[in-house]
């Protein structure tokens, strides 16, 4: 028994729903979803009908890209901001899919008793560096080619802001991760990365901005954490801090990862895992 984690599907693409499709069977086994699966509820859909069926429980958070306010392939009513995620919330759950919305699931299997919490934060634009002031940050990116279709397809509806947003997620989510008993450790899954020192995308040096907030920055310690699990950055790896193993999971587009080897090898074993950095 393993807790998996994978995130960045982008099943848009038809050589990534391929891949789903012929991923094997995980029974004994239980994945997390952390984000970027599909923009179209169809798609959703999909990835969690055939998670479900290969896996003993599936997890998931949002990312961006399921929150982009994009036509269905269908008469499905195009829906923006809280109300698309609460849909998508409802859509998880009629196929037993956890989600940030619901009790936190207790693992019980290798590796110890473990309270796994996926997250919905968003970001504020605080991955930033010091000397860009908030209302320069989008020209600051953009002189380096850097770019995010958030800005366009990410309604933030109800919510004033992406930043209003990333801030009522955020308090919300603490006070629940609280009350949490603090002997258990946890395992944080979150799409965007917790910590701005995480990321590492060379290719996209200034896409920073649309990657967290610095209020998570102390979550690890804060919360327990014995692995923090991410994706967004499509930069796979293995990174500790204080103790803690943090995992950037993404598959990402078809030209990023070895289509010749599959959807499995790209599965990031979260628990029981490695121990330590040693």
């Amino acid at each position: 028994m393993r807790l998996l984690a994978i995130s960045d599907l982008h099943l848009a693409g038809a050589d990534n729903r391929d891949a789903l499709a012929a991923l094997p069977d995980f029974p004994d086994d239980w994945v997390i979803l952390a984000g970027d699966v599909a923009e179209r509820f169809s798609h959703l859909r999909l990835a969690f009908a055939e998670f479900t069926r290969r896996f003993q429980r599936v997890i998931w958070v949002p990312g961006n890209h399921e929150l982009w306010s994009i036509p269905e392939d269908d008469d499905t009513p195009l829906l923006r901001g809280e109300a698309r995620y609460r849909a998508q919330v409802e859509l998880a759950r009629s196929f037993g899919v956890a989600t940030p919305e619901d009790p936190y699931p207790l693992w019980t299997g290798p590796g110890g008793d473990c309270v796994i919490a996926p997250l919905f934060l968003l970001y504020d634009y605080s991955f930033r560096p010091d000397t860009v002031p908030r209302d320069k940050v989008l020209s600051w990116a953009a002189a380096r080619q850097n770019v995010c279709a958030d800005e366009t397809l990410l309604d933030p509806t109800p919510h004033a802001t992406r930043e209003a947003w990333c801030a009522e997620r955020c308090r919300w989510t603490a006070d629940r991760l609280a009350a949490l008993d603090p002997t258990l450790p946890t395992v944080l899954v979150n799409h965007f990365p917790l910590r701005d020192d995480l990321i590492h995308i060379p290719l996209a040096p200034r896409f920073t901005p649309w990657c967290g907030t610095q209020v998570t920055a102390d979550w690890h310690r804060r919360f327990h954490a014995k692995v923090v699990v991410s994706g967004h950055l499509h930069v796979r790896r293995t990174d500790w801090r204080d103790g803690a193993r943090f995992e950037e999971v993404s598959l990402g587009y078809p030209r990023q990862w070895d289509q010749g080897r599959g959807m499995a090898p790209y599965l990031r074993e979260i628990l029981p895992g490695p121990m330590s950095s040693a």
